[in-house]
């Protein structure tokens, strides 16, 4: 469907958004909408066939997306990407880190091999791509960075150790790296997302109704949080509106943190 100009209020006109993980969950819900409030998104993806699917869809919708093939924990991969979209679009507005995993195990049982690919998928691959894009930023002395950690990595998650661990580490880069480059006009937040329906969330749950019901009635709404709502969410904090908001972790929990 063709986006009208009821439909969008242009929030994020001209801007160059790079999103991680922006094929699948909450990367594809805030690529869709940040191109339609008027970026170019480049929707960046270990799923290459995901990636194109969402891209064709903002190209479908009217917006401009390319599609972008990375492994968050390569530094050679992400240094590709982002030459890639200098090249093509000469700026990087916005950074979304959304890209992640997550493993249900309890911490006796795991082994040091998954701990390292949580901690690298969710944490360094954040730093990562926040050390390489963040040079071209400075240069231009503006940029929005958005995080996307979890309400585990405030009060934490039971079978879920490292993950919430890692999540942690997120929010408090995050906080010291909005320190370091404030006096460059770039701003860098953090989501922080309960219960979710992604398709993360539904593969460690769909086994477990019961663990899915716990999380439910752990949240003050008594229901799981749509990927649409953390884009909107990012989308603030990605605004004008947003300019002096930084070092902030915001919760879109459904009042999960707050029991």
């Amino acid at each position: 469907m063709e986006m009208s100009g009821r439909e969008r209020s242009d929030r994020l006109k001209d801007k160059v958004a790079i999103v991680t993980g922006g094929g699948s969950g909450i990367g594809a819900a805030t690529s869709r909408l940040f191109a339609k409030e008027g970026a170019k998104v480049a929707v960046a993806d270990l799923d290459e066939e995901s990636a194109a699917r969402i891209a064709r869809e903002v190209e479908e919708a009217g917006g401009q997306a390319v599609a972008a093939k990375v492994d968050v924990t390569s530094r050679e991969e992400i240094d590709r990407v982002v030459h890639d979209i200098l090249e093509r679009w000469g700026k990087i507005d916005i950074l979304v880190n959304s890209a992640g995993m997550g493993e249900l195990e309890w911490f006796l049982d795991g082994d040091e091999d998954t701990w390292d690919k949580l901690i690298a998928v969710n944490l360094k691959g954040t730093m990562l791509f926040c050390r390489v894009v963040l040079p071209s930023m400075v240069e231009r002395r503006y940029g929005k960075i958005i995080n996307v950690a979890s309400a585990a990595g405030k009060i934490g998650a039971g079978m879920q150790v490292v993950y919430s661990a890692a999540k942690a580490g997120v929010d408090g880069f995050t906080k010291s790296l909005a320190r370091e480059v404030a006096r460059y006009r770039i701003n860098v937040n953090v989501i922080c997302p309960g219960p979710t329906d992604t398709p993360m969330f539904n593969v460690l749950s769909e086994d477990n109704p019961k663990l899915k019901e716990m999380l439910i009635q752990a949240t003050a709404q008594k229901r799981i949080g749509s990927p649409e709502e953390q884009a909107a969410a990012a989308l603030f904090l990605a605004s004008d509106e947003a300019e002096f908001v930084t070092g902030h972790s915001l919760l879109v929990d459904g009042g999960t943190t707050m029991i």
